[in-house]
């Protein structure tokens, strides 16, 4: 059965105010359709608008961002179609997240590397799938790790303190989405926030320094700079892993509260550190995770 529909991206956002270094990368975007040609599977969490990689480039430009991850999205299931075409467009600045069976073949995984897929994302979200299963995760991830490839993994805070014995055993590199969803409201000494800051002290720990709208409480309808209490937390996991963390827009930012703007998403980054922390943010880190 599909899913309710949800709202689309802005269509006009604005320009931002910080200038983004040469080779930024935003390492999670996703694209849906265009249905005609790349069909949603009928068992869906939620319906999008068709957002197709022109957008995505189209924002790019308007944003200063050179290189993209596309997010292979729960709506297009094991069809990772969508994703290479993206790739395609650009495979020097372009690489791809896939979504696959546990009993993936040899043979797919070979040709989802040579089109620029560069790890293998598992959603325990519970309203978007059900949560996968530790052990195969587990097994999937032995065989990734000989393709130079790494996790990706979408947790709640909960979900993330509930599945630490699987991360402690992981066998390859793995990234955290949208900083753990650590909700703000809890604070900085959260169980789930000092159990991320603890598997950073791991170098096969990555995170992503993504979706502040998702965890903050300073909504862009409540005035003041939308998000900034989500800068903390940021600044936190860059201190604990300054070489691990990279940064993502979320575009087109299914399921979320309210509709962020990407211009405020990328002046926050101003509030992180300074160029320095940046280079590495948007730049040298995502090029040795995704292989720039």
């Amino acid at each position: 059965m599909a899913g309710p529909q949800v709202p689309p991206p802005k269509r006009h956002p604005r320009r931002p105010r910080l200038t983004l270094p040469p080779g930024s990368c935003d390492t999670h975007v996703h694209v849906y359709g265009p249905a005609a040609r790349f069909a949603f599977v009928p068992h869906r969490p939620y319906t999008p608008d068709d957002a197709p990689v022109e957008r995505v480039q189209a924002l790019h430009g308007l944003l200063g961002v050179q290189r993209a991850v596309y997010v292979q999205a729960t709506v297009h299931g094991h069809d990772n179609a969508a994703v290479l075409d993206a790739i395609s467009r650009a495979p020097q600045d372009h690489r791809g997240i896939a979504l696959v069976r546990p009993d993936v073949g040899d043979a797919e995984l070979h040709a989802l590397h040579a089109g620029g897929v560069r790890g293998v994302r598992f959603n325990f979200i519970r309203h978007l799938n059900d949560a996968p299963d530790p052990a195969a995760v587990l097994r999937l991830a032995e065989r990734v790790e000989r393709l130079g490839w790494h996790l990706e993994l979408h947790f709640s805070a909960q979900d993330l303190l509930d599945h630490l014995p699987m991360l402690h055993s992981m066998p390859c590199a793995y990234a955290i989405d949208h900083m753990g969803r650590t909700p703000v409201a809890a604070g900085l000494e959260q169980e789930a926030c000092l159990a991320l800051l603890g598997l950073l002290a791991d170098a096969r720990a990555w995170v992503k320094l993504s979706g502040p709208e998702r965890i903050s409480t300073h909504l862009a309808q409540g005035g003041g700079f939308p998000y900034d209490d989500a800068v903390p937390f940021a600044r936190q996991l860059l201190q604990a892993a300054p070489h691990r963390c990279v940064w993502g827009t979320d575009w087109p930012h299914p399921n979320v509260r309210e509709m962020p703007d990407d211009g405020d998403l990328v002046d926050l980054l101003a509030h992180y550190g300074d160029a320095a922390v940046l280079q590495r943010l948007l730049v040298d880190n995502p090029a040795r995770l995704y292989g720039f």
